[in-house]
Order: C-alpha cells, then structure tokens, then sequence
C-alpha cells in the first residue's frame, strides 16, 4: 500500500510518539492493561496509515467526461445559482467523504485552471446544506477544451481542518491528475452545466478518478 506524501511526516511522528508513550507505560501498567494499551495504540496507527493511503487507479478518461474528483458518496444532485463565479444556475453534485475514504482530491476533467480562490471559514459538518458557502474552502474552475466551466470546491468539515491544494492559476490540468487533499473527512462540490448528462445518483459510492459523475 502506497502512502500519500501528505502523510508520511505526520506517521513518522504519530509512530515514534506511540512507541514512546507504550515504552514508558510498560513499566507503569498491568500486564492487562497494557496489552489493551498496545492493541489501541496498533489500531489507531492503523487508522491514520489507512487515511493517508493512496492507491493506484486505472483512471477514466475522456474529454467531455467529468470523472469524481474524490473517493465517497453521493449527498447531494440538485439545481442550485452558483453566486461566486459562474453567477448562473448549475447542477451541483456533492460528495461527502468519510474519515475511511481515499482523501487524495483529482483534477474532474482536462482543461485549463481559470480560477483559484481560498475563502477562510467555519468548520461546520461536511454535509450540512451551508457548508458549500460557510465553511474553509478551495474554489477552483476548469475551463474545458469545448470552453465549459467546471467549478470544484473543496470544504473543509468538522474534523478536516487542513485543505491541500497543488495547482495553480492558469496552469493546463490532465484529468485525473492530483489536484489536492483533505485531511479527515470534509466534502467535494462539483457544479455543472444544466445540459450536463448525470450519471450519478443519490448515495452512489463514488472512486476518484474513476466514477464517471457526468457527460457534458
């Protein structure tokens, strides 16, 4: 299993802390005690190691394909007005992910990066209806080689509290490609043209990468 490179640091540390910590508690504890102590420690490591994980994909490719930008379920297929960029009603998707979900985020479709923007905010959870415009977020829109706009946000959620982003403005985007990461658990919006082809449902299990989300 593959390890994202956001999260190589992080179990270094989280390792040796709980190696440390069941060394200095082995002499203090019941034999018991500590078996249960290490057994919880093992498990929690396997947790972080399973967050972080990042496996390799067969991707879904096509130029007027919009493939799931992240790993999770289907919250969200609706009409809505998108008021920051596009100003103009869409078709939202969102995908909800768990704190159990691949958390590495893929560029939906090839084209060029139009728009970036951070927007600070709350850390309400990923599937409130709000969190799309209140909580910390990535906004980012993709401009199509037919000339659509795909905007994708990424929103923090009440346990996420770091938004990883790796592209930039004006850059030429490969679907597929790692566009970023959340860490532990947040939500993913995609808003499409009203004529897009939905392939999705609601509660649909989505792959990132993979899953087609729509035609256009």
């Amino acid at each position: 299993m593959r390890i994202h490179r956001e999260g190589r640091i992080f179990l270094i540390i989280v390792g040796l802390g709980l190696i440390v910590f069941n060394l200095v508690t082995y002499h203090w504890l019941p034999d018991y005690a500590f078996y249960v102590l290490l057994l919880g420690s093992i498990v929690l490591f396997g947790f972080f190691t399973q967050f972080f994980r990042n496996p390799v994909r067969e991707l879904t490719l096509g130029e007027n394909t919009i493939v799931s930008p992240a790993d999770g379920k289907v919250v969200v297929i609706e009409k809505v007005f998108e008021p920051e960029y596009l100003k103009q009603d869409c078709m939202q998707i969102s995908i909800f992910m768990s704190p159990f979900n691949v958390h590495l985020n893929r560029v939906p479709i090839s084209g060029t990066l139009e728009y970036y923007k951070y927007h600070p905010g709350k850390y309400l959870v990923a599937f409130h209806p709000k969190s799309s415009l209140l909580n910390e977020r990535n906004t980012s829109v993709i401009r199509t080689k037919g000339g659509k706009n795909i905007l994708m946000r990424q929103i923090a959620g009440a346990v996420a509290r770091r938004l990883c982003y790796y592209l930039t403005e004006g850059q030429e985007v490969s679907q597929g490609t790692e566009l970023g990461f959340i860490k532990f658990g947040s939500r993913c919006d995609l808003f499409l043209p009203l004529d897009a082809d939905i392939k999705v449902k609601m509660d649909q299990l989505t792959k990132a990468g993979q899953t087609i989300i729509a035609e256009i």
